[in-house]
């Protein structure tokens, strides 16, 4: 007779959720008190973003993320819509890039700039113009450059290319018509061929958004969807909704048969909305409840059984939306895997809340942090258009590894180039600024280092940290390198620590020999 264990093993099973204490939050901040059911935040490693009450029109809120506290009251908005805004969404390429779409039917991109804002931002950076109602959701492309989803109350979802030189849109370069009720919520696979949607008139249904097809569609009688969700590359949907007698509800489908689900749950009798959200990472799910302050989290398995529930974060202040922070943004130091920002309208308060796996060691726990999704995109517009896939491009996690951080690119003045480099440019056909050199110039110096790196014996790879040495390190020139010094600099100081440790413990075994050996001869 076999014995099975009665808990499976996992790296997460003990992960916990951390609150954030008081003067880490964002304390005064006007949350609105729309109904719709979106997230109303946005979140990036600079800023976080969030929809806000505001008198003739909509707007919303741009805080920078270290400016933790009580908010000013006069704080300056980005109000240049005139209806209420509904969903906003961070470039996932460009810190300093956000789409915003309203119930005045249009779509807005909007440049923020890279110190404190000081007065209200009304203008714009491009307008879209082709809904003819209000525009409910939006969704940047995950892994090409300039491109966006949206969704209005007219049943079309419209795709844009941001990749031109116009500041007013109004021709999309598709529109998806295949919807007989408003789209509730829309999902990217991993490399973006594939969307899914949740619409009002119950059915599930997986498009191929270039070819503007419906390639599954279902429904099923028990479960009522309202949002969707791809779980990266495991062929399988997550949806949550309601059950025939209005219990909350999760359900598990396979992408390619949506007749019937794979599993389904009732979780409680709550009436507030369930919003799902997934990190292909860890391979772990989060289920963020509306109008409660728990949230539920399972790890995600491709066999029976497909969810495993691991624990559940509790909290007596209930949520009107949620913010989550990119990977990038995390603090891998205290072995945070996820990091939520809950909104609390009646108290004005946004709550950033870790998700901690308990490690003892200081160190980098490479286990836990597997390579994830960099902010750069792997696909231009037109390629992607052109009907190219491809991956979102990976990076580690790792203090000091490269192409961790977005890059901001603001409008204005070109850099002065010698005329003799502007011709050379011109001959081999593109054009790069000095900024762009530079950073080529440093990519390549840091592959020459790591090659070094390797070829070296054990012995000689001591004086090196993190691919770098660190007796011939050229000085940090923007603020970006300065912080992965910073951080290239912290794990040296946690090494050498951990050595001296070891030293020490080495030292006092050598004087109890010593001491106990000297006893032994006195005896004699």
């Amino acid at each position: 007779m076999s014995w099975h264990p009665q808990y499976r093993s996992s790296k997460f099973r003990h992960v916990y959720g951390k609150a954030a204490v008081k003067d880490k939050c964002y304390d005064c901040v006007p949350i609105t008190r729309n109904v719709h059911d979106n997230h109303f935040c946005a979140v990036n490693p600079s800023f976080i973003a969030v929809v806000t009450e505001c008198a003739g029109g909509g707007a919303f809120l741009v805080i920078p993320i270290k400016q933790t506290g009580k908010l000013d009251p006069h704080y300056p908005k980005v109000c240049g819509h005139r209806g209420n805004v509904l969903d906003i969404k961070w470039n996932p390429f460009n810190d300093f890039v956000i789409a915003s779409c309203s119930e005045d039917a249009t779509v807005k991109i909007w440049d923020i700039p890279n110190q404190l804002l000081k007065r209200n931002i009304t203008t714009p950076k491009k307008e879209l113009l082709g809904h003819t109602r209000r525009v409910g959701l939006i969704e940047w492309h995950p892994t090409a450059d300039s491109i966006l989803f949206s969704s209005g109350y007219d049943y079309k979802i419209m795709i844009w290319n941001l990749d031109v030189k116009d500041a007013v849109l109004s021709n999309p370069v598709k529109i998806l018509d295949v919807h007989k009720d408003v789209v509730l919520s829309m999902s990217f696979n991993t490399d973006g061929s594939l969307l899914a949607t949740a619409c009002r008139d119950r059915i599930l249904r997986v498009i191929d958004p270039r070819a503007g097809t419906v390639l599954q569609e279902g429904s099923y009688k028990s479960h009522r969807v309202n949002k969707v969700l791809f779980l990266g590359n495991m062929n399988k949907l997550f949806s949550t909704g309601t059950s025939w007698w209005n219990n909350r509800q999760i359900a598990l489908w396979d992408q390619n048969d949506l007749s019937v689900p794979l599993w389904e749950e009732d979780l409680d009798g709550s009436s507030g909305l369930l919003f799902p959200i997934y990190d292909s990472d860890t391979h772990m799910l989060y289920v963020v409840g509306k109008g409660d302050g728990n949230i539920r989290y399972y790890e995600i398995s491709p066999e029976k059984p497909y969810l495993n529930f691991l624990m559940e974060y509790r909290s007596h202040l209930p949520q009107k939306g949620i913010g989550m922070m990119p990977k990038r943004g995390l603090d891998v130091a205290a072995c945070e895997i996820f990091r939520f920002y809950k909104l609390i309208p009646t108290k004005s308060l946004i709550e950033p809340i870790s998700m901690i796996v308990p490690r003892r060691s200081e160190s980098y726990q490479e286990d836990i942090y597997p390579l994830t999704a960099a902010a750069q995109p792997s696909l231009t517009a037109q390629e992607w258009l052109n009907g190219i896939n491809k991956g979102p491009l990976l990076v580690s996690l790792r203090p000091g590894s490269e192409a961790v951080s977005s890059l901001p690119q603001f409008p204005g003045p070109e850099p002065l180039v010698k005329a003799t480099d502007l011709n050379q440019q011109q001959r081999g056909g593109a054009w790069m600024s000095l900024e762009d050199k530079q950073k080529q110039r440093e990519i390549e110096y840091v592959r020459k280092r790591m090659k070094m790196v390797e070829k070296l014996p054990k012995n000689e790879q001591m004086c090196f940290s993190n691919g770098f040495d660190i007796f011939e390190c050229p000085p940090p020139k923007t603020e970006n390198e300065l912080l992965q010094m910073y951080y290239r600099q912290q794990e040296e100081i946690r090494r050498l620590r951990e050595l001296v440790i070891q030293r020490d413990v080495q030292i006092k075994q050598l004087n109890l020999e010593l001491r106990n050996l000297w006893k032994d001869t006195g005896n004699y």
